[in-house]
């Protein structure tokens, strides 16, 4: 279970920190990626910043109750990215999907160790 969190957690990190830069440096391949800069984007770049930070907070106290909390929203928005965006062939659908995958391998993982525990019914 411990290394499956590490692994998620440090995808996390190793994905998030050059795009919160990018967007923060407002790079072209932002814009080209997620689009020109709007309200929402500036939203999505809070959001990516926010999983960010609290990765790297579990990187150091990694509470499975917590990390699966973490991983469990990360799956649901990212399985969801093919409908919302309303198209499969999109390089951040994709790589949504793909590290959903090693989420979800992740919380089987916590949820086979921990069971019933893992939601405080022992």
């Amino acid at each position: 279970m411990t290394t499956w969190i590490y692994i998620s957690l440090i995808l996390n990190i190793v994905v998030l920190v050059p795009i919160v830069v990018l967007m923060a440096l407002k790079a072209k391949l932002v814009d080209d990626t997620w689009g020109p800069f709007t309200a929402a984007r500036g939203i999505l770049w809070s959001m990516y910043f926010a999983i960010l930070v609290v990765s790297i907070a579990l990187l150091f106290l990694p509470i499975p109750a917590f990390v699966a909390a973490l991983l469990s929203v990360q799956v649901i928005y990212k399985i969801t990215t093919p409908f919302t965006v309303g198209r499969i062939r999109h390089p951040v659908v994709i790589s949504n999907l793909a590290i959903s995958a090693v989420h979800i391998a992740t919380l089987s993982s916590i949820v086979g160790s921990m069971g019933t525990e893992l939601v405080g019914l022992t």
